[in-house]
């Protein structure tokens, strides 16, 4: 009809067309098949495909091409973070004592978190206590340190092996005042920490220990931290405990070898002890055996005097072989371990005193004086026959090594809670070379005795032995033709013997 206008087909807006414009379903295709690939691309770990999307036109499927894009992006930053920690744990893993991995692990994780501080504590004790294994900080303080130990029962940490996720405190010192029972917040906050993310470590579902990564600043973790540490934490679990049994055999094998070293040691002594069992008794006996030869052969055709000289040598003689036979018995009771200690309260003023009246009645073919120079009045719990083997052996040597008309002389002092003993004589002293042999066995100095006495070498070395079984230490102060001062110390009447003594 003239005058009506040809709207089209029903149904259809003025201005539209029935058809797509010349090529829009061609584009569209062209992206739906773009979108298909880089999503393949993306499953392969490529993401270089979806990336490139974001500057090319998708039509229709922009707002599916864009979020293949975000999806691409987080990814992608994610892939870098994996790739990032995996670089760090192989890096942590290359070391084989537990120290070495710890002290990878300061250095390579600054990248991934913050901190200050790391510290590394192991269950002990059947997992019922968790010790304090390793430390490292930037800081100048460190008073939360190895060795630290406290029960796991009934402590926060705990809770955190329950969960087994990262814990997060952000306010330490708030932390402390809600739990001021919590030693060890106590102590770490005193180093200025303020911030902790505590990691728990189960290695094949074994609870091992914890790392804790601390910071100075207030408020220094987020959940993302603690998220990048849970990804990591099987990992860092089994690295750590691998450097804790390697630790442990490296610990093992060391004492090990120390016990080798002993029983080698061992050996050359009873060797040694055997060769001069043979040689230095040999003599004696040798003597003992003709003296009583002719005394029983000639013993009427002797003068009297002639035949109390054969008797006295062979009183020497025994002496002598009775006094090297108890020096045998106590390197070996002392080298098998084997001291046995039977503590008393002793006088010490008295004990010196008679000490001295003893060997200077021994003393006097030397015409050496022996006295003691001071020691004030009170009582050291100790072992009293051990006692007087130390006092006797360094004092005896004192009258050995003298010149005839000199003087031995003790000395008692109380320093500190401890009794300090002296013994000084006024020989030829100690020369630098002796003194590093000096409490050896069989050590043979070049200094010898000024009356012809005869010495093994043993004495000093079981001296020793016997002052550290009474919990003391012992020294010498000497130059060479100054004499030379031995000092010992015990510990004083409220200390007592060292645990275990007189077992």
């Amino acid at each position: 009809m003239e005058g009506v206008q040809d709207d089209g087909p029903v149904g259809q807006r003025p201005g539209e067309s029935g058809s797509r414009a010349p090529g829009a379903g061609r584009r569209e295709d062209a992206s739906a098949d773009a979108l298909r690939a880089a999503a393949r691309e993306v499953e392969k770990g490529d993401l270089s495909r979806a990336l490139e999307l974001a500057s090319s036109p998708l039509g229709a499927l922009g707002a599916l091409g864009e979020g293949l894009r975000g999806l691409a992006r987080s990814l992608e930053e994610r892939y870098r973070e994996l790739q990032q920690l995996d670089r760090l744990t192989t890096h942590i893993n290359e070391g084989l004592l537990l120290d070495d991995v710890l002290d990878g692990l300061f250095t390579d994780f600054r990248s991934a978190l913050p901190y200050d501080r790391i510290g590394c504590s192991l269950l002990t004790d059947d997992g019922r206590t968790v010790s304090s294994r390793w430390v490292r900080s930037d800081l100048d303080v460190v008073k939360l340190g190895r060795g630290y130990a406290a029960p796991l029962a009934g402590s926060t940490l705990e809770e955190v092996f329950r969960t087994g996720r990262p814990r997060i405190l952000n306010d330490l010192e708030g932390y402390l005042a809600a739990y001021p029972q919590s030693q060890s917040t106590r102590l770490i906050v005193s180093e200025g920490i303020r911030s902790s993310l505590t990691c728990p470590l189960v290695a094949n579902g074994v609870p091992v220990g914890f790392l804790f990564f601390s910071s100075v600043r207030r408020g220094a973790y987020t959940e993302e931290h603690a998220q990048l540490l849970s990804r990591v934490a099987g990992q860092l679990s089994v690295i750590v405990e691998k450097g804790r049994m390697v630790s442990e055999l490296a610990a093992q094998k060391a004492a090990i070898e120390r016990q080798n070293a002993e029983l080698v040691s061992l050996n050359e002594v009873k060797s040694r002890l055997l060769g001069m069992a043979a040689h230095d008794l040999r003599n004696p006996i040798g003597a003992i055996g003709m003296a009583a030869t002719l005394l029983l052969e000639e013993f009427d055709d002797l003068p009297e005097a002639e035949r109390r000289k054969f008797l006295a040598d062979i009183r020497d003689q025994t002496r002598h072989m009775l006094a090297l036979l108890d020096d045998l018995l106590d390197v070996s009771e002392v080298e098998e371990g084997r001291v046995s200690l039977s503590p008393a309260a002793v006088a010490l003023d008295r004990f010196l005193l008679e000490a001295a009246d003893r060997h200077g009645l021994m003393a006097t073919p030397k015409k050496t004086r022996v006295v003691v120079e001071s020691c004030p009045p009170g009582p050291v719990r100790t072992d009293p026959r051990r006692l007087r083997q130390i006092v006797d052996n360094l004092v005896s040597n004192a009258v050995k090594f003298s010149p005839p008309g000199s003087t031995v002389r003790l000395r008692g002092e109380r320093r500190g809670g401890a009794w300090w003993i002296a013994v000084e004589d006024e020989g030829p002293g100690i020369t630098l070379e002796d003194r590093v042999r000096l409490f050896e066995h069989f050590a043979r100095l070049s200094a010898q005795p000024t009356g012809g006495e005869k010495s093994v070498g043993l004495g000093l070395a079981i001296t020793r032995r016997a002052v550290h079984a009474l919990g003391g230490e012992i020294w010498v102060d000497s130059e060479p033709g100054h004499g030379a001062r031995f000092w010992f110390t015990l510990p004083g009447l409220e200390e007592g013997l060292p645990p275990g003594a007189g077992r």
